[in-house]
């Protein structure tokens, strides 16, 4: 435990953004190949690593401001919980409509922080607002693809940028005993 307290958060970012491009690797391999037994794992694979990726952002993101980075979070693992118990009240994908939230959260973090471009928190805030989109079943239908391929483009670029350039956080805002950069 002492060694993951001790990573620093460039290479949290990093591989938070590996774990993002898994993540969605997976749940398209899922969406697309995946059936009986494998549909179940292709669920939980995807979730476990998203979930991973949230509290890396959060890991991140709380030097920024650590309630927000909070609410962010507990919406994001929320929203997981949800996707993977496939659970949609009134035909509403409620999952999708927490992970909205959650880009909107970490997208407004990624605008406030000194160490992302503010562009990657504006894509993060667009991808909320067409994950939010789900609240209308029929409006989403009537959106998708659009609404699923520009979401995942607006959350994608700031996760590849995080794994390709991953972060420098001035040393006297960087949490104590973050000493070891990643490779």
């Amino acid at each position: 435990m002492q060694r993951i307290l001790e990573i620093s958060p460039s290479c949290r970012a990093r591989i938070a953004g590996a774990l993002y491009v898994l993540s969605v690797a997976a749940a398209v391999i899922a969406e697309f190949f995946a059936r009986g037994r494998f549909g179940v794992a292709g669920v939980f694979i995807p979730v476990l690593g998203y979930a991973a990726v949230t509290l890396l952002l959060y890991e991140i993101l709380k030097l920024v401001q650590r309630s927000t980075a909070l609410v962010a979070a507990a919406c994001g693992l929320a929203g997981l919980t949800l996707e993977a118990l496939r659970w949609q009240p009134g035909h509403v994908n409620a999952a999708m409509v927490l992970h909205g939230v959650f880009c909107l959260l970490i997208g407004y973090l990624m605008m406030r922080s000194s160490f992302l471009p503010r562009l990657f928190g504006a894509l993060m805030i667009f991808a909320g607002f067409l994950w939010l989109l789900d609240l209308s079943p029929a409006l989403a239908k009537q959106m998708s693809p659009y609404n699923t391929a520009l979401g995942l483009l607006g959350e994608a670029l700031p996760m590849l940028w995080l794994l390709g350039m991953g972060i420098h956080v001035e040393p006297r805002r960087a949490p104590a005993g973050a000493v070891q950069e990643c490779q």
